[in-house]
């Protein structure tokens, strides 16, 4: 991907997960734009691109952070919103153990707290251990938590899957965690 799609796909992020004003764009109640949209507006915002650009975008993002339409009209991002959405995805039984990658000076809130959201709408989990200490490097020195996700479920907690793959739930308590 050239540097100017990669600056294109950040403010992409940006946008269609916290700020969809700073372009001028409106995000549905699912969190999705039209593209036709989308496109005029990311000109008018500096970043000129193509829908085969937007298209190269989706298909090469290193998270897979967006996901396209079924009929490639509308564009939203897989997960990750701070913004009000609702995904539409079904619950979904997760494997029964799951991963979150954070930093150490994180450990002690989360300790007492469990995991939470913070800025976003969910907490993410990983489905391996691999993707969450590569998260966990993102924050300072990674500590992988294990997720008892399996008796959280059993417990009553709803679990989503994104398009991404990435696991989303709304809170995972103290009792479920091992670092």
């Amino acid at each position: 991907m050239t540097k100017t799609l990669q600056k294109t796909s950040r403010l992409l992020a940006q946008v269609l997960r916290h700020a969809p004003e700073k372009i001028g764009v409106t995000l549905d109640p699912q969190g999705w734009v039209e593209v036709n949209t989308l496109l005029p507006r990311l000109a008018a915002f500096g970043h000129r691109i193509s829908r085969a650009d937007l298209e190269q975008i989706v298909a090469t993002s290193d998270k897979k952070r967006f996901t396209l339409s079924g009929d490639g009209t509308q564009i939203r991002a897989a997960q990750g919103h701070s913004v009000p959405v609702v995904l539409g995805v079904p619950a979904k039984q997760p494997p029964e153990v799951l991963y979150h990658g954070t930093a150490v000076q994180n450990i002690a809130p989360i300790t007492e707290q469990g995991l939470k959201p913070g800025g976003r709408q969910q907490v993410h989990l990983s489905a391996d251990r691999d993707t969450a200490l590569k998260v966990g490097q993102r924050h300072g020195k990674p500590v992988i938590l294990t997720v008892d996700a399996g008796r959280m479920s059993s417990d009553g907690f709803a679990f989503y899957q994104a398009d991404n793959g990435v696991w989303l739930t709304d809170h995972v308590p103290p009792k479920y965690l091992n670092t």
